[in-house]
């Protein structure tokens, strides 16, 4: 592999930074192969299962060491292009990208945010380990992006995340002081990327990270708007000069007293096998003097309730609260014919048009429409189904989200079958005489099942229900 030609003015800041021999060993890691990773999804595949053992022998896996469940794989495996993936088993991710949720150890049951989400991996990493409990507000400001991000929600079965498309500005007006965790993998220069996307090297200039810094600090004061005294909030990039870190944190920590540094982490590519990554962990302390302004005054109850007078809503009126109830019985009696093992998590359902979802609470939050009055919502938690003309059809994140044994009719297909090849390319399948109704469509992966989508079966076929935004 030849070497990358890399800005003088990069090569110079390196050299300041780590001197001439260390910088020589890390320009000289831009003449070998760049890392390739992938992280299974927890919420699916336990640890030391053989659906892991399976995974792990079919792309030969090798452990990334700072992250459980992170596995190193040789480009020529391409696991994206398996059916594995798109039943929502692993995340393709960079594995030094896998640091900083590690660092943020968010927990089942608390409210946590990840400001500047898309793709998802570190939302989907999140929500392994919330484990389903809890509240998770993912928010990607660009609509292509936020779609995509959303789209991941949905294959890897997360059922407790809200996606928003909006600015840090309308969140931190919405959400005050209301986070246990933020998660901040913010814009930035991008350096870490130079060996393997060699168009963020033609795009990178000393200008370009002080614009990068400009932008982050904007963000980082919307983020500690929104962090609860004794909340703690991961600060990531993947660049390597001191001005968007290091120089950021200090200035973060002179401008706020308040916050501290728990701890810094660096990924290098000549010392550790990842692209490169800088993590910081940060604390806002307990101790008083930190609310800004009057905290009764920037609740999130007492805020949502301004911006619902500002906006115009009012509370809804009963002839919605009956169409959202109504929906709700007919779903709940759908799914004791069609998915009676399925157990509905923490939530209230909410009807956008025809589609139903279950907007997620956790135990300490319970999140209000009125709070996201006026964000566009790609996601608005789990989404259950449609309403067509007066008939529930299940959507494709409930399929997702669910587990082969809810389903009263599964139709398991083994992983190299044709029938997979076949389902996931939109078409219909040949099943016998018997089955009616609707099924779980699944693939086999070590002792378990787990699923790939909807079908509904008639006549001795099993009509496609995969979304045809999906199909290969």
């Amino acid at each position: 592999m030849t070497e990358v030609s890399l800005p003088a003015a990069f090569r110079d800041q390196i050299i300041t930074m780590l001197g001439e021999h260390e910088g020589e060993a890390f320009f000289h890691s831009y003449t070998t192969k760049r890392t390739y990773g992938l992280r299974l999804n927890q919420l699916k595949i336990p640890p030391s299962s053989k659906a892991e053992q399976t995974i792990q022998q079919l792309f030969d896996l090798r452990p990334v060491s700072w992250c459980t469940g992170g596995y190193y794989y040789d480009e020529h495996f391409r696991p994206g292009k398996h059916p594995y993936h798109a039943a929502g088993l692993y995340y393709i991710q960079e594995p030094s990208a896998m640091s900083a949720v590690e660092l943020l150890a968010p927990k089942p049951g608390e409210v946590v945010l990840d400001l500047a989400a898309a793709p998802g991996g570190k939302t989907t990493q999140i929500a392994a380990k919330m484990a389903g409990s809890g509240l998770l507000i993912s928010n990607e400001i660009h609509p292509q992006r936020a779609k995509i991000l959303a789209e991941n929600v949905e294959r890897l079965g997360i059922r407790n995340a809200v996606v928003t498309q909006a600015t840090p500005g309308e969140l931190s007006s919405r959400f005050p002081l209301a986070f246990d965790r933020i998660m901040l993998d913010a814009p930035c220069s991008g350096e870490g990327m130079f060996r393997k996307d060699h168009d963020a090297i033609s795009e990178w200039s000393p200008a370009s990270v002080e614009v990068c810094v400009n932008r982050q600090w904007d963000i980082l004061q919307d983020a500690v708007a929104m962090l609860k005294p004794g909340g703690v909030m991961a600060y990531s990039t993947c660049t390597f000069n001191r001005r968007e870190n290091e120089e950021m944190m200090s200035r973060l920590l002179n401008e706020y007293p308040f916050l501290r540094l728990v701890q810094e982490k660096r990924i290098w590519p000549h010392l550790q096998e990842g692209e490169g990554h800088y993590v910081a962990l940060i604390e806002r302390l307990t101790s008083s003097d930190d609310i800004l302004n009057d905290s009764s005054a920037n609740s999130p109850r007492d805020r949502s309730s301004r911006h619902s007078r500002r906006t115009g809503r009012n509370d809804r009126s009963s002839r919605e609260t009956k169409d959202v109830s109504s929906s709700w019985k007919t779903f709940l009696a759908w799914a004791q014919e069609e998915l009676p093992g399925f157990k509905a998590p923490a939530g209230t359902p909410i009807l956008f048009g025809e589609a139903l979802y279950l907007l997620p609470h956790s135990e300490s939050y319970s999140l209000n429409m009125d709070q996201l009055s006026g964000l566009k919502i790609p996601r608005a938690g789990l989404h259950l189904g449609d309403f067509r003309k007066d008939r529930f059809h299940p959507a494709h994140a409930l399929a997702m989200a669910s587990a082969a044994q809810d389903a009263a009719c599964v139709r398991n297909l083994e992983a190299d079958s044709p029938e997979v090849t076949s389902y996931l390319h939109g078409d219909t399948l040949t099943i016998p005489d018997s089955i009616r109704g609707w099924c779980l469509v699944t693939i086999t992966c070590g002792e378990d099942h787990f699923p790939l989508g909807w079908g509904k079966a008639s006549n001795g076929q099993l009509k496609n229900h995969l979304p045809k935004g999906l199909r290969n």
